[in-house]
Order: structure tokens, then sequence, then C-alpha cells
């Protein structure tokens, strides 16, 4: 299988064509990030919803969950379809689907038609992920790195912004206005891509099925994946700990801080996000071990910062900073190898990685509200290190074997 490109009419192999402007690459970036932003927007309106549609608090948390659950199914499902459909028709396709329930939610008369539209809404968020793969795709192996930080910071500053957006947004015209403007924006941002998303032909003739059992495949047999994924999974539930961990701890004593205020302290993980084009460059140095190296130790110092700050804020704002870099950085030079490990199953590869990453999260967050319960801030701590050094160990195990090529299955 071969995959050819198309640029101002004339057909290109994978690595002749120009590298992707920097403004076409800040347009994905933004585009991802509102995909992303549907995933998150519900957090802070659970007290709203609930009470406008009469809902239990535990059928008002379902809508997290929901969205959780769906955003997983579309990792598995859709976005490997990106592999023998055009990315950029499947991209505007899954945003305006997204738009689309985006409404069905902002309508919903009760629970459970909104629980409906946030799993679908979620589930045709990865249109996020499409994008990304077709950045790769777009870019010269010496710009991928760069290429695909650039838009990977769009879909984390989208779910680090979506929360203080929508609780702004809620004051002034209520939780459905949330929904709306998400939807409107959406609708825009698929018609941007429409009209400026380059076309990239595939040749990939796998039916659906065919094409899911190649994905499911991938894990057991390249092995520069399935470590790839291991560590992904780790450095992303060592992180998710953290990010659970800290709202308990802002929110009881000494600090006390009301929900709008820790949205704000996490918006301190910015700056890892835009720490991610220095990796990036790094990495498509031909240094993307060593950055995935130094960000795992990185992940396991900044537990050690955070252990510092359960009563100081400047620790724990340096702790969270090291911890946001760390992440990003693994993320990134993980993208890096596996992206030029094939050109024709980028997106099933992206699939099976951002599946197993998620996994990871969602395992850090569940692990972490059990130790919270038993050992507070400390046990947070101690189990957020254990999965960093798990983090480590694996980088360790990856570096001493050795790249292998992809065996893709038809």
């Amino acid at each position: 299988m071969r995959q050819t490109g198309l640029h101002d009419g004339r057909a290109t192999e994978p690595g002749e064509h120009e590298a992707p402007r920097r403004g076409l690459l800040l347009l994905m970036a933004v585009a991802t990030g509102l995909s992303a932003a549907g995933n998150y927007i519900a957090q802070p309106l659970l007290d709203l919803i609930s009470h406008d549609l009469r809902l239990g608090s535990l059928l008002a948390g379902l809508v997290v969950t929901a969205s959780q659950a769906g955003y997983a199914l579309g990792l598995l499902l859709l976005v490997p379809l990106g592999d023998v459909i055009d990315r950029r028709r499947l991209a505007v396709t899954l945003f305006l689907a997204t738009a689309g329930f985006l409404g069905v939610s902002a309508l919903a008369p009760s629970g459970p038609v909104l629980l409906a539209g946030t799993v679908l809404a979620a589930l045709t968020s990865v249109g996020a992920q499409v994008v990304v793969a077709h950045a790769a795709a777009l870019a010269t192996a010496a710009t991928r790195g760069r290429a695909v930080a650039t838009v990977m910071s769009g879909v984390l500053l989208g779910g680090l912004l979506a929360r203080t957006a929508a609780g702004g947004l809620s004051e002034l015209g209520g939780w459905r206005t949330v929904y709306w403007v998400l939807a409107a924006l959406m609708t825009g941002a698929a018609a941007v891509l429409h009209r400026r998303l380059p076309y990239l032909a595939v040749t990939a003739d796998l039916r659906y099925p065919a094409l899911l059992r190649s994905t499911l495949s991938l894990l057991r047999e390249e092995s520069v994946l399935r470590r790839r994924a291991l560590l992904g999974a780790l450095s992303f539930a060592s992180y998710s700990v953290q990010l659970t961990a800290l709202t308990f701890l802002l929110a009881g004593a000494p600090f006390r801080w009301a929900a709008p205020a820790i949205g704000l302290f996490g918006l301190v993980g910015a700056v890892g996000i835009l720490s991610m084009t220095f990796a990036a460059r790094l990495s498509d140095s031909g240094h993307a071990q060593h950055v995935a190296g130094a960000a795992t130790a990185l992940l396991l110092t900044g537990w050690l910062l955070l252990l510092a700050g359960e009563r100081s804020l400047v620790w724990l704002a340096v702790g969270v900073v090291a911890l946001n870099i760390g992440q990003q950085a693994v993320l990134n030079s993980s993208q890096t190898i596996l992206f030029a490990l094939d050109a024709e199953a980028r997106n099933r590869i992206n699939s099976a990685f951002a599946t197993s990453l998620f996994v990871g999260g969602a395992i850090g967050s569940a692990l972490a509200s059990v130790v919270w319960a038993a050992a507070g801030w400390p046990g947070a701590c101690a189990l957020g290190a254990a999965l960093a050094t798990g983090a480590v160990t694996v980088w360790a195990w990856d570096r001493a074997r050795p790249a292998h090529r992809p065996h893709i299955s038809p």
C-alpha cells in the first residue's frame, strides 16, 4: 500500500511535499481545541444542569462518565477510518456531527436525552485526533514532531480552557448557551477545515471489520507501539493522579478554595503545553528517546515537588508545571516515533496509542480517588511517583530494545 498526496494539483509521495505553513497548523490547532473542549464543558455545569433537568446527583455525574465512554469508543471505532477515507472529508464530517450532537444536548428536555447527546458528541469529537494524524502526514520527517506538537497543543489547551470558558458563558446565558456557542464554533471550524485543509489521497483498501482487526493487532504485533503505549499509559496515569488529587487538596485545609479558583489554578499547566515546541524540535533532531527519558525523570521529580506543596502554593505550582512539561514531552516524543513507523497506518497507530493513553488516565484518576480517601495528599503523591517510576522503567526497557518496522495486518 502507498499513500499519495495532492498539493496545488500536483501528486506527491510522502516526504516529498513541503512542510505545512505555520498558519495552517495554528488553524488546525484551534479546530482540535474546539473539538476537545466539548468533552469538558459539562464539568463546571453539573449543578446547573441538575437543577434545570431535575436530575439526581448520580445521573448528573453520569454526564461526565458518558463523555469519557463516548470518546473511548470513538478512538477505537472512528479514528482508524482515517487510513482508508480522505482525512479532510472524515474530519469535516466528524466536526459537523459533533456540532449537531451538541445541539441535541442544548435542546435536551431530560437527563436521558442529554446523556445520549453527550455520548454521541464525545464519540465524534475524535475528529481532533484525525486532524492530528493529518498534520503528521502533511509534515516532512524533519518537521513532523513540531507539526504534531502545534496541533496537539490545541487539543490540550482546549481541555484546559473549556472549564473556565463554560463557567463564564453559563453566567451570561445559562448552561444551554455553552452548548449552543460551541456547536456554532464547531460548525464554523468544519467549514474552514473543508476550505483550508490540504487533500491527501489514500490507497489503503480495507473493509471496516478488517480495519478494526488490524488496529487491535498492532499492539500485539508491533513491539515499538506496545512499549510506547505502555509508557504513555503510565505517564498519563501519573499525570491524572495530580488532576484528581489536586482538586481535593485545594478544596480542603489550608487552602479552602472555591471551584472557580481551582479551575483557574489548573491553567498553570498551560506552561507545560507551551514547552511542547522545544521538546518537538529535539525530537525532530533525532533525540526523541532522550526527550522521553528526561520527561519521565521530570515526572518523578514533579511528584517530589508536589509533596512539598501540601502547604506551599509555590511548590505546588512548580510541581504542576514540572508534571505538565514532563507529560507533554512524553506524548510528543512518542507520537514523533510512532507516526514515522508507517505512513499508511498512522490513524490506526494513533488509535491504539491514544486508547492506551486514555485507559491509563482513567485508571490513574480512579486510583487517586481511592488512595486519597485512605492516605490523603502524601498517599496520592506516593501513587503518582510509583506510576512515574514505572514510566521511567518502561523508557529504559524501550531504549534497550532495537526498533522494528511495524507488521501491519491487512
